[in-house]
């Protein structure tokens, strides 16, 4: 590779992004307006659900279907109980690859009637994402939403469930939108973003913890903004040089929480080989975290709205929270050896701390792909959703739960993809700093396809003094999380899935931690083009300190599918 070809590939690298400034991401997806992006990547098809292998090259390809199914679920301990489920489903699996447009949709609504003792439940579920040029090779349209059925237990973890009608059963939406700009003027890049995003977790019942309530999360909007100009290096200096500013807010309406964070910065980029060069930063950067405090009663506690959540008291002052302001720097390196191989690692000073940056993929060829990447930011639940999904590709497969189909907590796609399982985290609605690291890493074979992920992150919250919020000041939420499929063909007809999970939260308050392990197994039978015979098996584990007893449940499932 060529000293001039690395100039372009670094050109205007940004160390609080960890980027180049021509990458197709988003410095500050993270919530932090202008910090690193998570740099998460995932694998390939599988098997079942696996639209895109479908495509046949097809520019677009839609394809609606509907389903019936019998199923049955046992909880294995504590107790014995038996119920069964007739399940009717119907959706759309969708995608679009054009010169000035790209897009996938999957989106689902089942109806569950419930046998005997067993309750009647409704869902939507489903993930989207999408891209147009207004201007071509200028000026993108993103957008993307989530649709997930989500369990929240009494430590305030918030997971994806795969059971009909299981306790504190919730809905989490979440949808984004904004423009992408990107042009030249001689040889300076000019790019700027504007994202604005919302996000909204259904009432569950009130949860408590220790006989006090769980402040859950109820809705929010985040917008974040970003522009930069810079060249590379050997254009009119030996070294690369950029500017840039960005802006991030997001609004939690519990408690009229409110994250602000403005920053503008210089960087420098100095190449040591044609593969290597070392990047640096320095700027300022305003943070500030603020809340307003709850509504009491006589004596001084909290009055619980719908849902248990808290009432904002609109007449209390505005209390900081968190604020740093101040000088920002970071200092790292760059290597890129080949187009299949890319490294980028940092550390700084951001938030009056320490923080580290850092992201490593590699693809040897099209059917591999290993990516790792290092985060650590300042936002809010929905800050953290909405900025994760304008970080999924265009194009991609949903991985879905074999027996309710509903969205499991990963997409897949050949260029990698992302997993919400970690972003989910705990529901709590108090604004946290999160850090941590995520890892995917898919293989293709033949006919079939493996893929596994893993996660660690920790989320500090903020509360502001003399508020509700001031017992969550500094609690620490620890997620750890690994998922695994293989999938592929079976003869001419058939397709199976095989996926594994496991989940361990470590809660801060208190004793709430949990442990979660789950393995399914699903097989489809062309019985037809457009008709189709569906088995699967489930089995799951919960291991929660709220419950004297462990979990277990094992559910099976037929049906048929047609397509249309």
């Amino acid at each position: 590779m060529s000293l001039r070809t690395l100039s372009v590939l670094l050109a205007g690298a940004t160390l609080m992004g960890g980027l180049p400034a021509h990458a197709q991401t988003y410095p500050g997806r993270d919530g932090g307006g202008g910090a690193n992006a998570s740099g998460q990547g995932a694998g390939q098809g599988d098997g079942e659900e696996a639209v895109g292998e479908r495509r046949g090259g097809r520019r677009l390809a839609v394809e609606p279907y509907i389903e019936a199914s019998q199923i049955l679920t046992a909880q294995l301990s504590p107790g014995n109980d038996v119920v069964t489920y007739t399940q009717l489903a119907a959706g759309v699996d969708a995608s679009l690859n054009g010169r000035r447009s790209a897009g996938t949709v999957s989106l689902r609504y089942e109806r569950n009637f419930g046998w005997g003792d067993a309750a009647d439940s409704d869902t939507i579920t489903g993930v989207a994402r999408g891209s147009l040029e207004v201007v071509p090779r200028t000026v993108t349209l993103e957008a993307g939403a989530l649709a997930a059925r989500t369990s929240i237990d009494g430590s305030g973890a918030n997971v994806f469930t795969g059971q009909n009608n299981a306790d504190f059963t919730t809905q989490t939406y979440s949808v984004y939108a904004g423009p992408r700009v990107q042009t030249r003027v001689d040889d300076v890049e000019v790019t700027g973003q504007y994202l604005i995003g919302y996000t909204k977790v259904e009432s569950p019942d009130v949860i408590t913890a220790n006989g006090d309530p769980v402040d859950v999360f109820d809705e929010s909007v985040s917008q974040q903004a970003q522009a930069r100009a810079g060249f590379a290096p050997g254009t009119y200096l030996p070294v690369g040089v950029g500017v840039g500013a960005g802006y991030y807010r997001e609004d939690v309406n519990t408690l009229d929480q409110r994250v602000i964070d403005a920053n503008v910065r210089a960087d420098v980029t100095v190449p040591i080989t044609p593969t290597l060069a070392v990047v640096g930063g320095v700027g300022y950067e305003d943070v500030e975290v603020s809340s307003r405090d709850a509504v009491r009663d006589a004596n001084g506690n909290p009055i619980l709205g719908p849902g248990g959540r808290l009432v904002t008291d609109e007449g209390s002052p505005r209390t900081i929270a968190f604020e740093a302001t101040g000088l920002i720097w970071d200092v790292g390196v760059l290597w890129r050896p080949s187009r299949r191989t890319s490294l980028q690692a940092g550390y700084g000073r951001r938030y009056d701390s320490d923080t580290f940056y850092g992201s490593f993929s590699f693809s040897p060829n099209p059917d591999t792909n290993l990516s790792i990447g290092a985060f650590d930011g300042i936002r809010g639940f929905g800050g953290r959703l909405t900025n994760s999904l304008s970080a999924l590709p265009t194009d991609f497969d949903v991985v879905r739960d074999p027996i309710t189909g509903a969205v499991v907590g990963c997409v897949n796609a050949v260029t990698g993809g992302s997993c919400l399982d970690g972003l989910l985290g705990s529901i709590r609605s108090s604004v946290f700093r999160s850090r941590g690291a995520a890892g995917n890493y898919s293989r293709r074979v033949g006919r079939y396809t493996a893929a596994i992920s893993a996660g660690y992150e920790q989320r500090e919250f903020i509360g502001a003094p003399g508020t509700v919020l001031a017992a969550a000041n500094g609690v620490m939420d620890e997620n750890y999380y690994v998922s695994g499929t293989v999938g592929g063909e079976i003869g001419r007809r058939g397709t199976f899935t095989v996926a594994t999970y496991a989940n361990w939260f470590e809660g801060g308050f208190g004793a709430n931690d949990l442990f979660g392990l789950g393995s399914s197994a699903s097989y489809s039978h062309a019985f037809t083009q457009s008709l189709s015979g569906r088995a699967a098996v489930a089995l799951n584990y919960l291991d929660s300190d709220f419950t004297t007893e462990d979990l277990k449940t094992a559910s099976a499932l037929v049906g048929l599918r047609y397509g249309f």
